[in-house]
């Protein structure tokens, strides 16, 4: 097998072909790590990888009926452990933690046949919308190196749009799988809130805000991953009932009546909006107009900018959590010098917040979703830019050593608690208005994609967000495949990595 025709190849195909003996599991590894090895020193996607043994596990085709037997894939470098591997965060503060047991989401994968080549690059904690953690340098987006390909899955995404893999593991707490599928014109879906539970005793990532999933860039390749990971899992602390279909089979039926959908391109906390972002939302809100489908421009009911600083306060609460939970098992206090300023300034932050205010802010989040649902009632899909400009240089959302002691030094001298969050919204800020739109999705429960129809004329990609009612993935998979049939599809078309 040549370069070019790896490159063709989504999962779906690679299972195929294996299961006809028309390649080996191993050759597909071996070309994926060749693949790796090639581009890792250019664009920083992984931070640790398992040759041998991905290669000694890629002779072996020992489980009977896996869909993905012998794929290669890669997983994100937190929540998603393999055992006897390390798994940091993106964080110095866990250099040298190996795992020692498998959690629930990667055994799924196994189950399903893949095998493991390492994990991708995230931002410490998966707090950010770049991938650019202090310890391991920035991930490049393989579109232009001099930009980010996004986060917090930015490793994930890299990695697919520069052909190693063709689907990688994935996570989304406020847009982390759609934003950098924005970047990287990949496919980007956020399923329902329950659907894809990731085990016992983790089950309640963010508050619910936080699922775990996959980048692709087919979307049969999700629709198949779906029809795998979604569970009722007793233990999990939110549960949606089970899709009673397959998604690979409902994905290719055409809507049975023309649809109601909603648009808006204004962003919900206020900030500019490219006239990119808006040229991508008319470019498909065209296509569905010319297809009989009802569609107008109508403002979302919900308050954007509350809806964030909820957000943030939650974000507080949980790095307070975490960083407390390491103090434990360092068995020291931590300061600011040890972690990255999102994550101190957070913490710190998290200290004031009391426990009624954090109910009071989960409140908030059910409120939204009470919105959105009545919305949905109405309108099938709500559809906005994905992102609200192309992906931001390197660097550019990386604080100086300034700015970090800045922010360090303001929280801890703020007078109180509504001053503190205050100081988090700001210094969010500048990332929040690059992705205002992904995170109501993430509160509300509801599903969300990023479908791959536009590029700039600088030839940087820039995503369409479409959300649905909740447990209507089925749906959003069946728009999707849609397009990914027209000539509204820009996938890897343009990417300097598939025209070699």
């Amino acid at each position: 097998m040549n370069i070019e025709t790896f490159l063709s190849l989504d999962a779906t195909e690679m299972a195929t072909l294996i299961q006809k003996k028309e390649v080996s599991a191993k050759e597909l590894m071996e070309m994926a790590f060749e693949r790796l090895e090639e581009v890792q020193p250019i664009l920083n996607v992984a931070t640790h990888t398992r040759k041998e043994k991905a290669l000694k596990e890629a002779e072996s085709l020992s489980i009977e009926n896996a869909p993905f037997n012998g794929v290669p894939i890669l997983m994100k470098n937190i929540s998603q452990s393999i055992e006897g591997e390390p798994l940091t965060a993106g964080s110095e503060l866990l250099q040298g933690i190996i795992s020692t047991n498998e959690s629930y989401f990667v055994k799924k994968f196994r189950d399903a046949g893949f095998r493991f080549m390492g994990h991708t690059n995230t931002p410490e904690f998966a707090l950010k919308n770049i991938t650019e953690p202090r310890v391991y340098g920035p991930t490049r987006n393989p579109w232009n190196k001099e930009f980010s390909p996004g986060g917090s899955s930015g490793g994930a995404a890299a990695a697919i749009a520069s052909g190693i893999v063709p689907l990688a593991g994935a996570s989304d707490g406020g847009g982390s799988i759609r934003i950098p599928a924005s970047f990287t014109s990949l496919f980007g879906l956020k399923p329902t809130r329950g659907r894809t539970p990731v085990g016992p005793g983790v089950g309640r990532q963010w508050q619910g805000a936080s699922i775990d999933f996959v980048l692709s860039r087919s979307v049969r390749d999700s629709a198949a991953m779906l029809d795998i990971l979604q569970v009722v899992q007793p233990e999990a602390a939110y549960q949606t009932p089970l899709f009673s279909g397959s998604y690979r089979e409902t994905m290719v039926q055409d809507f049975n009546k023309s649809l109601r959908i909603a648009f808006s391109t204004k962003s919900p906390v206020g900030t500019p909006v490219s006239e990119d972002a808006k040229l991508a939302v008319e470019k498909l809100v065209k296509s569905l107009e010319s297809e009989g489908h009802h569609v107008e421009e109508v403002d979302g009911p919900v308050d954007g900018v509350q809806l964030m600083k909820d957000y943030y306060l939650m974000n507080s609460g949980e790095m307070n959590a975490t960083i407390i939970e390491l103090e434990h098992a360092l068995g020291r206090e931590l300061t600011a010098e040890d972690m990255e300023m999102e994550s101190w300034v957070l913490h710190d932050a998290g200290k004031s917040v009391s426990a009624a205010m954090y109910t009071e802010s989960l409140s908030s989040w059910d409120k939204a979703a009470g919105q959105m649902a009545n919305f949905h009632r109405v309108y099938d899909f709500y559809i906005t830019p994905a992102t609200a400009f192309t992906a931001p240089r390197i660097g550019e959302l990386t604080p100086s050593k300034e700015k970090h002691e800045r922010f360090v030094e303001e929280v801890a001298l703020a007078k109180n608690v509504e001053e503190q969050q205050q100081i988090v919204y700001d210094m969010f800020l500048p990332s929040l208005t690059y992705t205002p739109f992904t995170q109501l999705a993430n509160l509300t429960g509801q599903p969300a994609m990023s479908v791959p129809i536009y590029l700039s004329e600088d030839g940087l990609p820039l995503g369409v967000q479409v959300m649905a009612q909740k447990g209507e993935e089925h749906r959003l998979l069946q728009l999707a495949y849609q397009l990914e049939q027209s000539d509204l599809w820009v996938g890897m078309k343009g990417n300097p990595y598939f025209g070699r």
